[in-house]
């Protein structure tokens, strides 16, 4: 089902651009000069990159599968399998994956494929809270961007599907391609005010970044802050993705990243729960063969995202970790699940894991962070908290940060057994 809204909170593209106007007062960020590039695109993962051409379900679903095809199988990773099995399956949640252009055929990809992996038809909404989603081949469209988009929202669903089978998953289509700067942000901003003046999601994740000095100042990027302040305050989580540029990112106008430390938007704000990128180690059983690490450029071409913000200041809920990170700003990620393809991936399926929370709980979690920093994250295994000890995420000659016993920058507090994690939690939000 295909639902298209622009009413509500605002109406027209040119009252989104007003809404994020750079406050006078701005503080400048280190300018990126414009040598004749055009403005860098989307940064999709290889995975997502192989769904380029394919313009049919079954196109589609065949790159599902072989995008799939070296993964292991999440819910028994993460022993969601636990869950299922004591009648937690995300039955009465509602998760939502915010993704540009979207793909309108999801519900048919997504059946199908669960179909062959022994998964339930899927509960798919698909809607377009910030007007009509053009067709990928219509005029004025990069094909190849729109493409790439859609496979992103392919594997979003799947990724939640496969952790939550039971839960319904909304897919919010925005018809501007978010790049880096503000482009496509405020739409994606007015979608998350959607979902939240009509009650729609439980959750919210985002597959997206763009790099802080990117925008017009570090201060213009608190006017998209509104928005996740609403959902927050409804009780809506929201996931984001870490980035897939080690400890730096992409210039404003490409190619090339940075050539020191920089950190990623929406990442690096305190009102969602970031999701930095492990690596699995699992025999043909799913059994683990050895810790799970940090994904780094030396095995799969790129790092996970982790860092320091320049614009967000240390939130207290982060307090207790303040002489680990040894700054007065926000740190990324705050925990970590599988990222092979890309923290894209880690996002959705920490996504369905707290799609089972939210039933386990009989309603929404809100914010999760000064739990998981104040009371899960120090208890360790006891609540389901998986230490990740190895790994780092250098790329590109920029020095990144390294994973060590207990909370570090580089994965945050590690990852999850979900079969402990999901009860702790809910516990901790009571």
């Amino acid at each position: 089902m295909r639902v298209r809204a622009v009413s509500g909170l605002l109406a027209s593209t040119t009252l989104l651009v007003t809404a994020f106007a750079v406050p006078a007062s701005a503080t400048p960020v280190p300018s990126t000069p414009n040598t004749g590039h055009q403005p860098s695109k989307h940064h999709f993962s290889a995975a997502a990159q192989s769904f380029v051409g394919a313009d049919t379900v079954q196109k589609r679903v065949a790159k599902l599968e072989a995008a799939m095809a070296s993964l292991p199988k999440e819910s028994t990773a993460y022993n969601a399998t636990k869950l299922w099995n004591a009648g937690i399956t995300g039955a009465g949640s509602t998760v939502a994956t915010l993704v540009s252009f979207g793909d309108d055929q999801v519900k048919q990809v997504l059946d199908t494929y669960s179909k062959n992996h022994g998964l339930p038809p899927a509960n798919v909404e698909v809607i377009e809270p910030s007007g009509a989603v053009p067709a990928c081949t219509d005029p004025g469209v990069d094909t190849a961007t729109c493409q790439g988009w859609g496979g992103e929202t392919d594997l979003d669903v799947t990724m939640m599907h496969a952790m939550a089978p039971n839960a319904k998953i909304i897919v919010a289509a925005t018809p501007v391609a978010e790049t880096q700067g503000f482009t496509g942000l405020p739409e994606m901003m007015h979608a998350v005010d959607y979902m939240t003046e009509h009650k729609l999601a439980d959750v919210i994740s985002m597959s997206f970044g763009t790099t802080e000095e990117n925008f017009p100042s570090f201060d213009s990027i608190k006017t998209l802050d509104p928005a996740l302040d609403r959902a927050s305050k409804a009780g809506v989580t929201m996931v984001a993705s870490s980035g897939d540029d080690g400890p730096t990112g992409g210039y404003l106008y490409g190619p090339g990243n940075y050539p020191y430390r920089v950190a990623s938007w929406p990442a690096s704000d305190p009102r969602v729960t970031t999701l930095g990128g492990t690596q699995l180690h699992l025999d043909a059983n799913g059994a683990r063969t050895k810790a799970d690490d940090v994904v780094n450029v030396a095995d799969n071409g790129f790092s996970e995202g982790a860092g320091l913000s320049k614009t967000y200041a240390r939130p207290n809920w982060q307090d207790g970790v303040k002489k680990i990170t040894g700054s007065k700003m926000r740190s990324f990620p705050d925990i970590s699940m599988e990222g092979v393809y890309g923290t894209s991936q880690s996002a959705p399926l920490f996504a369905g894991v707290l799609a089972l929370a939210v039933q386990a709980k009989h309603g929404r979690l809100g914010q999760i962070n000064p739990a998981l920093y104040t009371k899960l994250g120090p208890a360790g295994t006891k609540a389901g908290i998986v230490d990740v000890t190895e790994g780092d995420n250098s790329q590109d000659g920029v020095t990144g940060f390294t994973a060590a016993k207990g909370f570090d920058i580089a994965s945050g507090w590690g990852t999850v057994d979900a079969s402990v994690f999901v009860p702790a939690l809910v516990k901790a939000l009571r």
